[in-house]
């Protein structure tokens, strides 16, 4: 009787190489199916990326269209937190918006610039003297990418039904402070949306108020320059009428962001309340319906 030998993986793994690839493949298709499927299904999805002292939001449309609104400080952080929300093989980002040129805004741009293809990038029209924004610019050339001056009245559509409108600025920023000149943009799926603000203070809040009125109103709202004392009027956050508020700050910053007097507003009025800091990236998915915390 002949002795049977006992064949182990290794041995096994050596008789079929070819198989091994195969099924290798098949996972990797497996596993790409799943995630695409997974993030699709009809959904908005809105991430506010956890950037440290800064604001970055992400914002992918069913389709697959992706905007990025404001890229952070240059830490790094934002191309990580993009590495962790886009697909290993997502090297696009179709559009940009650049609220207004300040570093913790703008910083990490030129970085995103050479790291991903970008299709178009939407400026407020402001400018500054802190590099940033010159080497934005710069990226923005040798990249090829298409520029243009956010204008009330400008939509972008991302297809799929996910609209975002330009509320502001409605005229020349070009001599602007910067924080003034923030792009304010509202974006809207079905009967869904979110309102982004960058750093704009309180008198062109009121401005705004009086301007678009109810139109302002959104489901989701960014508190404005990280929830500093300048910016987030009472009467804004009326007008508005958010169910949710998001702070975006660096955890214990040197500004004391968000303020005391920002966030008992907010506790007052019954707006609940998100921050980065507490919270890391703060995502929110839509069907058109209903909002949803990821």
């Amino acid at each position: 009787m002949k002795e049977v030998k006992s064949v182990g993986a290794t041995g096994w793994i050596r008789r079929h190489p070819l198989l091994i690839v195969v099924v290798v493949l098949l996972l990797v298709d497996l596993i790409l199916f799943v995630e695409v499927f997974d993030r699709g299904q009809g959904k908005l999805r809105v991430s506010f990326l956890d950037v440290g002292q800064g604001d970055a939001i992400l914002i992918e449309a069913p389709n697959g269209n992706q905007l990025l609104y404001d890229a952070g400080p240059p830490s790094g952080a934002t191309l990580r937190a993009l590495g962790r929300e886009l697909s290993f093989w997502d090297d696009t980002i179709n559009v940009t918006v650049f609220s207004h040129p300040d570093m913790d805004h703008i910083g990490e741009f030129p970085e995103i610039f050479r790291r991903y293809d970008v299709g178009v990038a939407v400026l407020s029209g402001a400018s500054s003297d802190n590099g940033a924004h010159e080497a934005s610019e710069i990226a923005i050339k040798n990249e090829g990418a298409g520029r243009l001056i956010a204008m009330q009245g400008m939509q972008i559509d991302f297809g799929s039904g996910v609209l975002a409108d330009i509320f502001y600025p409605n005229h020349d920023a070009s001599q602007m402070e910067t924080n003034s000149a923030s792009i304010v943009m509202r974006l809207h799926y079905g009967e869904t949306s979110f309102l982004f603000s960058g750093d704009l203070p309180k008198n062109i809040e009121k401005y705004l108020v009086g301007l678009h009125g109810n139109a302002l109103r959104s489901n989701v709202l960014k508190i404005g320059h990280h929830g500093s004392r300048t910016s987030t009027s009472e009467e804004w956050l009326r007008t508005v009428d958010p169910e949710v508020a998001v702070i975006s700050a660096g955890k214990d910053n040197r500004y004391g962001h968000p303020h005391k007097e920002v966030v008992e507003l907010l506790e007052r009025l019954e707006i609940s309340t998100l921050k980065t800091p507490e919270e890391g990236t703060i995502t929110f998915t839509s069907d058109g319906k209903t909002i949803t915390r990821e």
